[in-house]
């Protein structure tokens, strides 16, 4: 599969020769395309990192949803788009605090990124909370056909010509860019907000990509080789960050991020459409660190999440109550 002209993402870089990783790539690098014209920060870094002599190796997307029985939505209706194309998940992980639960899935190509996808579960929010949310879901779209996870899962049996391919990766990525129902009203955002800032976040996004993130362990570069020095560079670069680093030096997994960026998002204003401006995405920055491998006691790199780091990580996107 040729990449499509001006997609420049850093996923092409993923040798296959199989059509269902190409057409991978080239998805996670149409996400990315939106998601760094959006976040400024991204392309900043990317000069810092051009100008020190390293690469950027993605570690993970991050993807938010509502866990909802009507409709019946949540983290499986994103993820069946991933395993379709080779994902498998990996770990869960629980939030009771946030009312949050996450899988993580990682590819059976180590090149590809890990994907995080987590679901706010309605059921355990205020009444009054839970019906702001299925009032504007009840406008959810239908999902993605079985017809199309059917062409997702067999790309490398059935060759599909240039426009077909093309057809099919504009739909999925569609399904992900456009909001998934009709703009919600701008005083149940501000409402949804009061009690979950995630919830409001999806509300006004869908399933759009929430964030990239550099595994600075691959700049490849003495400049670049850990956290401190990559945070340095990008704030001496004017990039605002996170004031805290997740996770102690030399401990298995530590994570910071840029700030979040705003952007205007569609709402309503009882039957009048609108715009208002809202948090969007940050850009995350992960060391992996080695741990011993239980079953083989030998040095691997540590490939999972931590809960209380995924936590505070949430809060980069909260606007204020």
């Amino acid at each position: 599969m040729v990449a499509s002209a001006g997609i420049h993402g850093p996923h092409q870089g993923i040798a296959s020769a199989e059509p269902r990783e190409q057409f991978l790539a080239l998805l996670f690098d149409t996400l990315w395309e939106q998601y760094r014209q959006r976040v400024s920060y991204v392309q900043t870094y990317e000069q810092v990192v051009s100008q020190h002599g390293g690469t950027f190796v993605n570690d993970h997307i991050a993807f938010r949803t509502f866990g909802c029985q009507q409709p019946m939505v949540g983290m499986s209706s994103l993820s069946r788009v991933f395993e379709t194309l080779g994902y498998r998940a990996a770990n869960c992980y629980h939030f009771e605090d946030k009312n949050l639960s996450a899988i993580h899935f990682q590819h059976a190509n180590g090149k590809f990124p890990k994907l995080f996808i987590s679901e706010l579960k309605t059921w355990e929010l205020p009444t009054a909370t839970q019906e702001i949310i299925t009032r504007t879901l009840a406008s959810h779209r239908p999902p993605l056909s079985e017809a199309t996870l059917t062409k997702l899962q067999q790309l490398d049996q059935h060759a599909l010509s240039a426009s077909e391919r093309a057809a099919l990766l504009a739909e999925v990525v569609a399904w992900f860019q456009t909001l998934p129902w009709t703009p919600p009203q701008r005083a149940d955002v501000a409402a949804l907000n009061q009690t979950s800032q995630y919830g409001a976040w999806v509300l006004v996004h869908g399933y759009n990509v929430n964030h990239y993130t550099s595994l600075v362990n691959s700049h490849g570069v003495s400049s670049l080789d850990d956290l401190e020095k990559t945070l340095a560079a990008l704030a001496a670069a004017g990039v605002p960050l996170k004031n805290e680093i997740e996770g102690e030096r030399g401990s298995k997994l530590r994570q910071s991020a840029t700030e979040a960026v705003r952007i205007d998002v569609a709402v309503r204003d009882g039957d009048q459409t609108a715009t208002m401006p809202w948090s969007y995405a940050y850009f995350e920055l992960a060391e992996r660190n080695t741990i011993i491998d239980p079953a083989t006691g030998k040095p691997v790199r540590f490939e999972g999440f931590l809960g209380p780091q995924a936590t505070n990580l949430f809060e980069m996107t909260r606007v204020g109550k």
